[in-house]
C-alpha cells in the first residue's frame, strides 16, 4: 500500500470522502493544506503540466464560475500567476506519491494508479462539493470559513 500527500482544503467534505476511499483501502494518507503550502511553480507544475491549463482550476471557485476568471482563455503563465496567488483556485486533490503526481478525483484513475481494491465506491461524482443539510458549503461553514469559500469553492474540480 502507499503513502499517500494529500494536498486539500481542510474542512472539505469531498475531500474527506476522498481520504476515507483511500484509508479504507489501506493507504496511508498524510493531509496537507493546499492554501498554506509553500507553493513554486517548478513545485505546482509537477502536478499540472500534463494537464491542459483549464484542467488545472476548481471549476466551483465562485471566480470561474461567475466567469471573472476563463480557464480556456488563459495562457499557462496567466494561470500558473492566479494559481500561485491563490492556491484556492486549484482543482482538488493534489496527491503524490513518491515522484508520481495527480490532480483531481478521478475513481476509475486513482483506482489504476494506487488501487480501490474491495471498497465500496460512492455513486455520482466525488470530486464534486458535498452540502450540508442547510445547503451551506460543506467544505468549511459559511460562518467560519466565509471569505476562503468567497474566492474558492468548496469543489473540488
Amino acid at each position: 500500500m502507499a503513502t499517500v500527500t494529500f494536498f486539500e482544503k481542510p474542512g472539505c467534505k469531498g475531500n474527506l470522502r476522498q481520504k476515507t476511499l483511500l484509508a479504507a483501502a489501506g493507504h496511508t494518507v498524510q493531509a496537507k493544506n493546499l492554501k498554506t503550502e509553500a507553493w513554486t511553480a517548478e513545485r505546482l507544475l509537477a502536478f499540472l503540466s500534463t494537464l491542459p491549463v483549464a484542467d488545472w482550476f476548481n471549476r466551483a471557485a465562485p471566480a470561474i464560475k461567475a466567469g471573472e476568471i476563463v480557464p480556456e482563455q488563459l495562457s499557462a503563465e496567466a494561470a500558473l500567476g492566479l494559481l500561485l496567488e491563490n492556491p484556492l483556485l486549484v482543482r482538488r486533490p493534489l496527491m503524490e506519491v513518491g515522484e508520481e503526481r495527480m490532480v483531481g478525483f478521478d475513481i476509475p484513475a486513482v483506482d489504476a494508479w494506487l488501487g480501490l481494491k474491495n471498497v465500496e465506491l460512492p455513486e455520482g461524482n466525488i470530486e464534486a462539493c458535498v452540502h450540508g443539510p442547510e445547503g451551506h458549503g460543506s467544505c468549511g461553514s459559511h460562518a467560519h470559513d466565509h471569505e476562503e469559500a468567497e474566492h474558492a469553492g468548496c469543489g473540488t474540480h
